[in-house]
């Protein structure tokens, strides 16, 4: 790996990474992080981002090109089928389930809706915001990182909720994944960690992390990406270059 960024399950349940200087997505068995491939292949300089939509296409925010590349898939493999663009240093992108595409334009800090090809909505204010992520209840929550926060939008983009209280001490939360319950699991880069934690009762669950940059068990060195499944946690620790997998159970 090279850099690792955000990641992903494909409709195949293998883990998608989004391999920032490898300008690629890896591909990685989730029971054993083996490596099983790749696609793209310098294609995609600096992406960041990937997310499947319900079609079983795969959406790569890539930031070198400033748009959203798309992939379809079949028995040889992913193929690409063309690209949206221009959304200035896009850095994060949402396959939501009503059928439209979240694109996060962070050189202009501003989250679009795409639907059939047309922006219909948008939100701004917030430059270098990172991941777009769905909740259980169909809601957008954005890793605004440069305003230390977290915040939550209608399928509409109309602001729903702020989480940016000193219990987080946020630095620069990048990217998030949100569990079956509606708890965010969030990496907060210039932290060097990760936190769970229930927005609805406005609190941090726990942490993985020292708040300086580390590599062992229980240590990240700028993480950049996380997935959640069941009670497996995926991260992108990337400036380690390597992904890491943590089961977690809440008594």
């Amino acid at each position: 790996m090279n850099d690792p960024h955000d990641l992903d399950f494909g409709p195949d349940g293998k883990l998608y990474v989004a391999d920032k200087f490898g300008a690629r997505i890896a591909i990685f068995d989730p029971e054993t992080l083996e490596f099983e491939g790749a696609f793209g292949e310098g294609l995609l300089p600096n992406v960041h981002d990937i997310s499947f939509g319900p079609d079983g296409i795969a959406y790569v925010a890539t930031t070198g090109l400033n748009a959203v590349a798309l992939f379809s898939f079949g028995p040889d493999g992913a193929t690409s089928i063309g690209i949206l663009a221009p959304f200035p240093r896009t850095e994060g992108a949402l396959a939501h389930s009503n059928g439209r595409l979240y694109v996060m334009a962070s050189g202009i800090g501003e989250l679009v809706a795409v639907e059939d090809e047309f922006v219909v909505a948008s939100a701004g204010g917030m430059p270098g915001a990172h991941d777009v992520e769905e909740a259980p209840d169909g809601t957008i929550w954005v890793a605004d990182n440069f305003n230390r926060r977290l915040v939550r939008f209608s399928e509409d983009l109309e602001l729903l909720q702020v989480l940016d209280g000193s219990q987080y001490g946020f630095v620069g939360p990048r990217y998030l994944a949100v569990d079956d319950f509606g708890h965010l699991v969030v990496v907060d880069q210039d932290a060097h960690r990760a936190l769970l934690i229930d927005p609805a009762a406005d609190r941090v669950l726990g942490i993985i992390g020292s708040g300086a940059p580390g590599l062992g068990q229980y240590l990240f060195d700028d993480p950049e990406g996380v997935a959640v499944r069941e009670g497996s946690f995926y991260f992108s620790d990337s400036d380690n270059n390597r992904i890491v997998k943590y089961i977690v159970v809440l008594n």
